[in-house]
């Protein structure tokens, strides 16, 4: 049975949610702190416009305020240093950084990257959770119907098919990318949208 309905009602119609492998449930009783920090954050959250159409960078200023919710609440981006011993030999294999990590769960902001950075995020949540430090990883993103607002502000190209939206992560989800790691996804809809 899934526990996706433990996601609170007015973040499920805020955001397209899924969950794999009892996600909402592994995080309401093992990470009760960081859960009510993740629906506080997400309740907070909405879509500007004037961040939609600003110029892309490095990191759109979209992530990074998401970031900064986070990062102010005590999370930190993280990176884990790993190997692999063998008998006299050992092998470093570090992980790619989490955007934001804290106790033993791990969130990704997944805005306007190309779409493979999603099989980058869940074999990363595959690998913590088999290494048994992450207990549940989180991925939040943009729904595929934030093109159409994206097409009436003239940023349509910037926003491609090929870059990371709802429609291009579920499937990589129900197929298994994310290992035995519990994963829950937040996909930002057009009711959190605002012409500011």
């Amino acid at each position: 049975m899934s526990t996706e309905h433990l996601v609170p009602e007015d973040l499920r119609q805020l955001y397209h949610v899924k969950e794999w492998r009892n996600a909402t449930g592994v995080l309401q009783t093992a990470a009760p702190e960081e859960w009510a920090e993740i629906v506080q954050i997400l309740r907070n959250f909405r879509l500007l416009r004037s961040e939609v159409t600003t110029a892309g960078g490095a990191k759109s200023p979209i992530a990074g305020r998401i970031d900064k919710a986070f990062y102010d609440k005590g999370w930190v981006e993280r990176k884990f240093e790993t190997k692999i011993e063998v008998d006299d030999n050992s092998y470093e294999t570090p992980t790619h950084s989490v955007d934001c990590f804290k106790g033993r769960v791990g969130v990704e902001v997944e805005w306007n990257n190309k779409d493979p950075f999603y099989d980058r995020d869940l074999n990363n949540f595959r690998l913590l959770f088999d290494l048994r430090v992450m207990d549940v990883g989180v991925i939040i993103t943009r729904s595929t119907e934030l093109q159409t607002i994206f097409k009436a502000l003239g940023k349509g190209a910037s926003y491609g098919a090929s870059t990371t939206h709802h429609s291009k992560l579920w499937p990589r989800l129900e197929g298994g990318g994310g290992g035995g790691c519990p994963v829950l996804t937040f996909a930002i809809r057009p009711a959190l949208y605002v012409e500011d």
